[in-house]
Order: C-alpha cells, then structure tokens, then sequence
C-alpha cells in the first residue's frame, strides 16, 4: 500500500505510544517484594536497640556497654515522644554512627516524615547523609523487612537520574536522591512514603526549612540530628562557641515552626573548657537537653606505680623499635593488682594485642593526656591554646643522672628537705640546688616509716606511724614520727666532693596538723627547721607581689613570713604553691644539663613510685583581671602526690636560703614601716 501523509502519521503515532509504553514499563518497578520476617520488623519498630541489633550488625561489632544502652534509651525517648537530648561520648565510641541509624530508623518505621542532619560544615553534613544513603541503597536486611521504603531506592541502582521517571503501578514515586537530601519514596501503605532528609552546616542556610509535596501538603522539620557541631577552631573561640549555641537555641530549634515540638539530638564532644558543647551538656545551664557525660575510664586502678613501671617498659620497648610487647606481658603477670579498682565503660573496646578495656585507656592517655581527658572523658584539663605540655613519666625517667642517692652534685651548694604530714605516715625529699636555681638535684625522698614494699599508697601502706609508736594515740604518734625525721635528718651528712653537707633549710608542711609542727620545733627543729603553708593563689586574686607589707614580716620571691605577733598563728611561711609547682614543672621538663634542669639520682627503674606522685597533678592557664595563672589541680584519678608536695617545698626552702632564679631581683626583705612608699618593679617577685 502505498504511503501517504495519514498512513505515516498513524505509523509515527504507534511507534511513540510503544516507545512510551516500553519506556514506562521500564520506569514501573512493579510489585514491592513481601516483607521476608514480620515479626523481626514488628521488633524493630519502636524498639530502636533491636533495630541496630538486627540491621547493622556490621557497624555494631561488639557488644554494648551501659553507657551505650543509655544512650540508645535516650534517643528512642526523644524520637518516639520527643524532647532534646545532648550527649558527649568517647571518641570512637559510636556515637554519630549510631545517631545516623536513629535518622534511618525514624525514616523506614514512619517516626518523621522530615529529618534535618546538622554538622559542624557543609562537607561534614553531606557525609553525614552519604553514609545514610549508602545503608539505604545497601543493606541487605532493611531491604528484606522495609521493602516499601527499600526497594524503589534499589531501583534506582546508583543513577540518581532515574529518579524522575519512576513509577510505582503508573503512578510517580516522587523520590528525590541528591546531593543535600533524600526523598523516602510515595508507595500506597509504606510509613516512610514521602518522608525527607536534609542536610547542612551549622552556620549555613537553616531558617525556614519546608518541604512541600506532590499533593501541596508542607512539611516541616520534626527531628533534627546534630552531630559534632564545633571544630576544634570554633571550640578554642568564645565568640564562635556563643555563635553556634544562638544558632542552635534559636534557627535550629525553631524549625519546626510556631506552637510545634521539635525532637533533637545532639552528639558531641567536649575539646576545651567553655565550648559550646561543654555548655550545652551542663545541666545547671541547660537542664532542657538533659546532657549526659560519658567517658571511657569512671575510675582508674588503686595502684598507680604498677602502671608506671609498665608506661616505662612500653617506652623502653618503643624506643628499641619494639611494639611494646614487654609492656603488655608486665601488664599480663601482674593483672590482678593492675585492674584493681579501675571501671571502664566499655569493657570489650581495646586493640587485637592489648588484654583489656583499661589497658586500651591507658595506652590512649600515654599517647597524649591532653587528647585523653578531652576526647576520651569529656573533662579537657588543659589549656589547649598553651605550646607547654604536662609532665610525664618518661620525663621523669630521662631524669635520672645514675649518681648515687645521698651524693650532691659540687655545684649545687644548698641542701634542702620538705616534710609533707598525714596520719598515716610521712612524706619527705631531700634536694640540693646551686644559688641561681641552674641546677637542681633530688638527693633522696622516702616515707616514714619505711614500708616493707617498694609499692604502696597512702590509704593501703602496711605500716603506719600508729604501728611505728604504738601506745601514743594518733597525734602522739604524728608527733613522734615528725621530732624522729627532724632528729635524725637534721644531723645527717651527705657527700659533696671531698667535703660532706647538711641540711640548710627544713621545712614541715603545716596545713594538717599545725599544733604538732609546731611542737616539733620547739623539741628538735630549731632554727634551721620552719612551718610552711601553701598558698595556691588564682588569677581572680591579686599576686602576692601587690600584698600590703607589714612591720615585722619577711619577703621573698613568692613567699613571705608574716608577723604573727598578737594572732592565734604559728610563726611560718607562706607560698605561692600555683607558682612554685609551676617552676617545679620547668626544672624537671629541662633537658639534662641544660641551665635549670632539675635532675634525680640512680636509674630509671628506681623511680616508679616517684614518677606516680609527680605526674599526679596537671595545670590549666586562667586568665582573669588582666593576667595569667598557671592553676593547679589533682587529676580526677586522685592519685597519691605527696612526693611533689615535697619537691615543692625543697624549692621554697632554697628561695628562702636566698637562691634566686633570674631576673628575681633582690633576695629576701624585711617587711617596711607603715610610712615608707615602695614602687611594685622595687618589690621582689614582682610578676
């Protein structure tokens, strides 16, 4: 039959309906597979913990500790029947993870119909949404149990541009699969049918979030997810902190729109004191986000020196070329002690060739303390804009000279003693020093009375001082054990050179029991023996420099003598101890043999204990009234420190010999007359 213009156009027309029938069959994704376990999917609907249980076995490999379980309650709360929630965790731990399948879950079992994941950054939140996408498109048994919400994202296989074509029985699915959100497929009967997800930065584009539907119904935000909002610039910022806590009190939490109630959560890490998410979690601050701490260590092992001397083997080993295996083996033979009081979180959390959870958390804090007590406790400790660093025990260690104990050094020609009082035992450490403070040398340190082993604490020593002196009570025996240490210290000579030395200086720690110090020198001490106080004076207060002098008192560089006349006190001295801890920390941080390193007698090995008290406490910088304080605190393990006590003190009693680092000034004054005028550069110790 011969073609005409009407048979063409017939032709033409019967082409394009096949075309576009075959076009939409391809685009039709048919029938949604049947749900392979119903009762695993009703489980999992409102029970959040047996949805991670049952779908992401491969991201939650080990089991969950409490703190996990705590957190995955909390969120199930805020997602089924809203409410903010705030937590810190470890890092590690989790926590964004396990918040990325909170926004799956809220998603696939119909808990929201417009999720909103916030990050730190744009880039942060586009990940964020990359891993949930990749659950989506992936996981094999939230396909088999959410096939409604599953199957069309299959579908898609990885081609974002099919999203515009596909029909579900003719009818579109609407689906949205794109760089900044995902649209939840429109299928008959699914929960998660239309339901969004969108993502940004916390300083981006977050007011007036809105999604409207196919059938011009609008969505708002009902659940937002903010993981990690602040970077470790923003966190070291006050005013970028306050930036990001307005943004989250005000556009964030607003987005659900006017008289609607928005479910938040908020994992987050602490990085310095006053950060944002260190005032979010405070509860006296924000009681609304019912913030909770976690932290990898509740509470550390009683036994402290056993630590030390496996921190030692581990360096030992490392600088060798080793992995620490000697460490570990130290660690393995001597668990029991070791693991003694400790807690963890989450006991199953350690490396393939460590033994234990607090093994792990040990090694973590040996790598950096100031990483340790922000990312892992959630209490940062320091002030991370400072280039200084806490002592350690490998700094202690590297102190060691070999010299034997109770020889001072022929140039270090001021013997001093610092005796630190309990009612268990005595502390005391014996130091030499040279008149500018350039040398420094521990002769000896010990305990009185002597304990039978080389490991012990204050609270577990097997012998005391009641033991020692039994019959004399409690004071008796404090009394007896202070006039036995000024006696016999008091007469002992120690070698220098070709020539011997006793102590100069002798100072006995008053702030326990002060009426007992003072009985000790009037039987023993006499005049070469002082009472000491310290003083830990903080950036709100005024220096000691600035004090007001009276008739009467004796002044040196950070300490003085007060005029006790006609008071109730005992005479004695009185120092700065945040400033004294703080020359005590330069000493021993200086390399030996470089001017004003402070340096130990014996070897390494020798010093376990020692190097326990000396690394007990940790400083932050204070800034307040116009300077800056080095203030000093225990570390929250509340380890024995007495021994620094000491070493403290030795310090002080060589300052007030007359030893003076440089640029001191002057050596010690008398306190001047009421008339007399004094300009504060005049003054010695001026700061």
């Amino acid at each position: 039959m011969p073609k005409t213009p009407h048979n063409y156009e017939r032709t033409k027309e019967k082409a394009r309906k096949r075309a576009a029938d075959e076009s939409r069959i391809g685009r039709d994704i048919g029938d949604i597979p049947p749900v392979v376990d119903h009762a695993r999917k009703a489980r999992t609907l409102r029970d959040f913990r047996a949805f991670c249980d049952s779908y992401f076995q491969r991201k939650f490999t080990l089991p969950w500790s409490e703190d996990h379980l705590r957190v995955i309650g909390k969120i199930e709360t805020a997602t089924l029947h809203g409410g903010l929630y705030a937590m810190a965790m470890p890092r590690a731990a989790g926590k964004s993870t396990i918040c990325e399948v909170a926004a799956i879950w809220a998603l696939v079992a119909g808990h929201h119909s417009f999720v909103y994941l916030i990050g730190n950054s744009e880039d942060h939140a586009i990940t964020l949404l990359e891993d949930i996408q990749s659950e989506l498109a992936n996981n094999d048994g939230l396909a088999e149990d959410y096939p409604e919400a599953i199957y069309p994202i299959r579908r898609l296989e990885g081609q974002a541009r099919r999203c515009v074509g596909q029909l579900h029985h003719g009818c579109s699915t609407h689906i949205g699969w794109g760089a900044g959100h995902i649209i939840m497929p429109t299928i008959p009967g699914s929960r998660a049918s239309g339901a969004i997800v969108r993502v940004t930065g916390i300083t981006g584009n977050i007011r007036g979030a809105i999604h409207t539907r196919p059938s011009g119904d609008s969505v708002r935000p009902s659940l937002v997810i903010v993981d990690d909002p602040q970077t470790d610039q923003s966190a070291r910022s006050p005013s970028q902190s306050a930036q990001r806590e307005a943004i989250l009190a005000g556009a964030i939490l607003g987005l659900a729109g006017p008289g609607r109630k928005i479910s938040a959560v908020m994992p987050c890490t602490v990085i310095v004191r006053g950060d944002m998410a260190d005032s979010i979690l405070d509860r006296d601050k924000h009681p609304e986000w019912q913030g909770e701490r976690t932290k990898m260590v509740y509470a550390w092992p009683t036994d402290e020196t056993l630590w030390t001397t496996y921190a030692r083997l581990r360096s030992e080993s490392q600088r060798a070329d080793g992995n620490g295996s000697e460490a570990t083996e130290f660690y393995r033979q001597n668990r029991a002690a070791m693991d003694a009081g400790s807690r963890v979180a989450w006991e199953a959390r350690h490396n393939p060739d460590e033994l234990s959870g607090i093994q792990h958390a040990y090694n973590l804090r040996l790598r950096s303390e100031k990483a340790f007590a922000a990312e892992y406790q959630n209490e940062p400790l320091l002030d991370v804009e400072s280039s200084d660093v806490q002592l350690t025990a490998e700094k202690i260690f590297e102190k060691a000279t070999g010299r034997p104990a109770e020889e001072i050094p022929l140039t270090c020609t001021r013997p001093t003693m610092f005796i630190d009082v309990h009612d268990r035992l005595l502390y005391y450490a014996v130091a030499a020093w040279q008149e500018d403070f350039g040398l420094g040398h521990i002769i000896e340190y010990g305990v009185y009375p002597r304990q039978p082993r080389g490991n012990f604490t204050l609270r577990n020593a097997p012998r005391t001082l009641e033991i020692a002196h039994p019959g004399m009570g409690s004071d008796g025996a404090i009394l007896a054990g202070i006039e036995h240490l000024v006696r016999t210290y008091l007469a002992k000579e120690y070698r220098r050179g070709e020539n011997v030395a006793t102590i100069d200086r002798l100072l006995v720690d008053m702030g326990y029991k002060p009426a007992l110090v003072a009985a000790a020198k009037r039987s023993t001490g006499g005049p070469t023996m002082l009472l000491s106080k310290g003083i830990p004076i903080p950036a709100t207060k005024n220096p000691m420099s600035t004090w007001r002098r009276k008739p009467g008192e004796r002044w040196g560089h950070h300490w003085y003598m007060p005029n006790v006349a006609r008071t109730a006190e005992y005479p004695h001295l009185a120092a700065d101890v945040n400033y004294w801890k703080t020359a005590l920390l330069t000493g021993l941080s200086t390399a030996r043999g470089q001017p004003g390193s402070i340096e130990l007698y014996g070897r390494p090995a020798d010093h376990d204990l020692l190097a326990a008290h000396l690394t007990a406490e940790v400083w932050t910088d204070v800034q307040a009234n116009g300077r800056t304080v080095r203030q000093w605190q225990e570390r929250p393990d509340r380890r024995d420190n007495h021994w620094w006590d000491c070493l403290v003190g030795c310090m002080v009693a060589a300052s007030n010999l007359g030893c003076k680092p440089p640029g001191a000034g002057g050596g010690p004054s008398r306190g001047k007359t009421r008339g007399e005028r004094r300009s504060l550069a005049g003054m010695s110790g001026a700061r």
